[in-house]
């Protein structure tokens, strides 16, 4: 008899004969005796068909009443799947955010978790029931709702299986485990048995859309067992492990990620003064813009180029801020770019490999790939290309490093 947290994200959960599999499934799990909490996302399209409504009324809607709306995508999944349960005979109960009391800061559509109170859950775990959490949102200490930004469901997932102290997270998706890189990219990409908290927290940082970076956070943190799987095909899945259990050497890399959602922002010509960064990226800040990539050089002039990535999304608004600044401490020009992409190696056998770097760099350089910026950690080497070269430097990368799968290979 185990307590899980399981996940279920939007695909999962697309349509009412899905959420009826998803009911079997987790009837079949209680009846082997696990106590089963389950954390639904909206049913596939729901939050863009919201969001879509609210643009309709107001090109900006304000932030407390867009959580207000995309909450409610949540609410209908969680009721849709506990009157499945309970008509399999499966006793179930639903909560929203606020019933649970998963209370947060008051970042109205990025919110933290602050804490939970899992009083209410437990009552109904000890009475045999299922319970079934709306993910992705929580209330502030006045009662507003919030919600944790997408794809934070696997935050309260996650969150949820910590307060509990639950034996394992299980996050059921739309693949069956994390892959090497993306399999709709790169066709031998193998899917890995296991992988740290340290890797995976890279993986998601740059790009890997299988898990959100605050829920592999969170279970890291608390020691979380965390475990990807597939809703609509058995298997063991990916295990995300505190470390590697040292059975054998780690290779020197262990996957391959990107994202296309980048684009780059320069100040050119930019007085070389004590501060001077701060002077930059602070307006930047204040407008919550999440700042990645920052590379800064300084010329024979003493003047800097001072050069930072944002996510596309907000490419506009942090151009916009950048040409005040630029006004502000009488640069010459700024600069933007929108048509770049990052790759990036991921690790820790980089550890105690010798010359990672060298590789990754002359590979892209043989298929003619301009490198424009470079980041790295103990654990991963990142790198902006254009957004054109993209799959070509991810497939190269995959097999320079020797991670396709060799079996697809081979029966190919």
């Amino acid at each position: 008899m185990a307590l899980l947290v399981q996940k279920y994200g939007g695909t999962s959960v697309g349509t009412t004969e899905r959420i009826k599999a998803i009911a079997d499934k987790v009837k079949r799990f209680k009846e082997r005796g696990d106590d089963i909490v389950v954390v639904v996302s909206a049913m596939s399209g729901e939050t863009n068909r919201l969001i879509g409504l609210s643009k309709d009324i107001m090109e900006e809607p304000t932030p407390r009443e867009m959580d207000v709306l995309v909450s409610t995508g949540e609410q209908v999944t969680i009721a849709l799947l506990s009157m499945a349960l309970n008509h399999a005979g499966c006793d179930a109960v639903s909560y929203t955010g606020a019933q649970v009391r998963i209370t947060t800061n008051t970042a109205h559509t990025k919110a933290r978790i602050v804490s939970i109170d899992e009083h209410n859950m437990r009552s109904d775990l000890d009475a045999g029931r299922v319970i079934v959490v709306a993910g992705f949102q929580g209330v502030d200490e006045t009662g507003n709702i919030t919600t944790l930004g997408r794809g934070g469901s696997d935050t309260t997932a996650v969150a949820l299986a910590a307060a509990l102290k639950a034996d394992e997270c299980q996050i059921y998706t739309d693949v069956d485990g994390v892959y090497t890189t993306d399999p709709r990219v790169v066709d031998n990409a193998r899917r890995m048995e296991k992988i740290t908290f340290e890797e995976m927290i890279e993986m998601a940082s740059l790009g890997s859309k299988v898990l959100q970076i605050r829920a592999v956070e969170f279970a890291g943190k608390y020691a979380v067992p965390l475990r990807v799987l597939s809703s609509f095909t058995e298997g063991p899945g990916t295990l995300i492990t505190i470390e590697d259990d040292g059975s054998m050497e780690q290779p020197a890399v262990s996957g391959i990620a990107f994202n296309r959602d980048e684009a780059k922002l320069t100040l050119v010509g930019v007085p070389d003064i004590p501060g001077v960064a701060s002077k930059i990226l602070r307006p930047i800040s204040d407008e919550n813009i999440e700042v990645d990539m920052i590379v800064q050089n300084v010329g024979l002039d003493k003047k800097t180029d001072f050069t930072f990535t944002v996510h596309r999304n907000d490419f506009k608004r942090a151009k916009s801020v950048l040409d005040e600044v630029c006004i502000n401490l009488q640069a010459e020009t700024s600069a933007g770019d929108n048509d770049i992409a990052k790759v990036s190696i991921v690790g820790v056998g980089m550890r105690s490999h010798a010359g990672v770097a060298t590789k990754m760099f002359e590979v892209l350089s043989e298929e003619g790939i301009n490198i424009q910026m470079i980041s790295t950690s103990e654990i991963k080497i990142s790198v902006v290309i254009d957004e054109k070269y993209l799959e070509l430097a991810v497939r190269t990368l995959h097999s320079a490093f020797d991670l396709d799968d060799t079996k697809t290979v081979e029966e190919s």
